[in-house]
């Protein structure tokens, strides 16, 4: 079974990757690497996606084969089930999801006992048992199964505890778009809890309308809904609550970027963990500029909150982030959170009693292009003419990047270009693009 882990996991179309039998042996085969570090029993969350009760019975069946008791969790975002992960001990937690894709895909995030995602390592053991029979233990030492039912209560205390005694929503009017995701049930409760006036959209889940037409991969809804309610914020989740977009009160959206910026701009403290912040290869160039210019350190990681995550463990830092919306708080948990990312945000506005264009007044963003191409084949990118092409451009850019990667979660090459101008870097954005489709023909 020639099955990778990519940069968030494994994903693919439930039909022809992502299928019963797959995640039967993703199941034996993790099952039985997690025992080799004494943990017997894996907390199991998954998105709202049709396929997800197949594929969880599927996965059951795997790891209680392999001796491995599994805790139900249902309908939870994946931070959430990284937070119970580390908060009940000598576990890990796996997460069905094909997060940001639509219903048709779905895929499968593994955390260890720390709520980290696995290792390069690891999934390398994983994937090489993969390929060997499914032999199940002897029948005395079969896993058990039950359902863990204070999941969704006991996230909505953690997220509620994220917030500084000092700061009331009360006075707040927000918009949660929770994309009919993982997050339909427990971030509104997060919200209503803290005493804020809340109004859902994408909160009526039926299987096939995850991220269709909405969350933090197509904000226009969400947008619309902050103008004519006049809300304070919106905030935009993905199917699987691990990235964000904000709102704010005048409809302007709020990527990764931005959000990074406002965090470290609040925080008195930029010494020591607080000294340095990590973002990405698609990190804007304006963003380390601005950071650099508050007085902390810039690290550019992978693309993909796994690498950001491991960048800020190897830097002893605590904050990161990627463009997409994946924040990172390690002070606070370890793995992109959108929900604790809105509300430390907000928190942080609130404490400086400044709107969100007053702080990121303080940078300036580079204009950047992002264009894709599905491709069958994503070696493409190692075209001769391809690299020359790049290459090309690189030398006439005064000021800018260049950047071609294939993505690690779709069938697609991301071509990006950030210039001092955006005519000049949507001309070769799409001078590129034109190449790689000549290419296919």
């Amino acid at each position: 079974m020639d099955l990778k882990f990519g940069t968030d996991g494994i994903r693919g179309p439930v039909e022809s990757v992502i299928t019963p039998e797959v995640c039967l042996k993703i199941g034996h085969a993790t099952g039985l690497v997690m025992k080799e570090f004494g943990w017997n029993t894996v907390l199991i969350g998954k998105d709202t996606r049709v396929s997800g009760y197949m594929l969880e019975s599927a996965l059951q069946a795997g790891f209680i084969a392999a001796g491995v008791n599994v805790r139900l969790l249902g309908p939870i975002p994946t931070p959430g089930v990284a937070y119970l992960t580390k908060s009940l001990r000598k576990q890990f937690g796996l997460v069905i999801s094909a997060s940001h894709n639509d219903y048709l895909d779905n895929g499968i995030k593994i955390f260890d006992s720390n709520g980290e995602k696995l290792s390069r390592e690891v999934e390398k053991k994983i994937e090489k048992l993969l390929n060997q029979n499914l032999d199940s233990v002897e029948t005395s030492k079969l896993g058990k199964a039950r359902r863990f039912d204070e999941s969704g209560d006991r996230y909505i205390e953690f997220c509620k505890g994220t917030v500084p005694d000092e700061i009331s929503f009360s006075s707040l009017r927000v918009v949660l778009d929770c994309a009919n995701g993982a997050c339909y049930k427990v971030t509104p409760a997060v919200f209503e809890e803290l005493g804020a006036e809340v109004i859902c959209i994408g909160t009526d889940p039926d299987g096939f309308n995850i991220n269709k037409n909405c969350g933090s991969t197509f904000p226009e809804n969400i947008k619309k809904e902050v103008l004519s309610r006049r809300a304070d914020f919106g905030i935009a989740l993905d199917g699987d609550g691990d990235r964000v977009v904000l709102i704010d009160k005048d409809g302007n959206e709020l990527d990764g970027d931005d959000l990074l910026y406002i965090l470290a701009f609040s925080n008195p403290n930029r010494t020591g963990k607080w000294s340095g912040v990590v973002g990405t290869q698609m990190s804007n160039l304006g963003l380390e500029d601005g950071l650099k210019k508050l007085g902390y350190k810039f690290a550019r990681a992978n693309v993909g909150d796994k690498f950001v995550s491991e960048m800020l463990t190897k830097k002893g830092w605590l904050l990161g982030g990627e463009s997409s919306g994946h924040i990172i708080c390690k002070d606070l948990v370890s793995t992109g959170d959108g929900t604790v990312a809105a509300l430390k945000v907000i928190s942080s506005l609130l404490l400086l009693k400044k709107d969100p264009q007053e702080v990121l007044s303080s940078y300036k963003k580079m204009p950047q292009v992002n264009l894709n191409l599905e491709v069958t084949n994503k070696d493409l990118i190692n075209d001769k003419d391809i690299i020359e092409s790049v290459k090309k451009i690189e030398s006439d850019l005064t000021v800018g990047r260049v950047l071609i990667r294939p993505s690690g979660t779709e069938n697609k090459i991301r071509i990006m270009i950030e210039a001092n101008q955006e005519k000049v870097a949507s001309k070769y954005a799409n001078d590129l693009l034109k190449l790689f489709k000549s290419k296919l023909q």
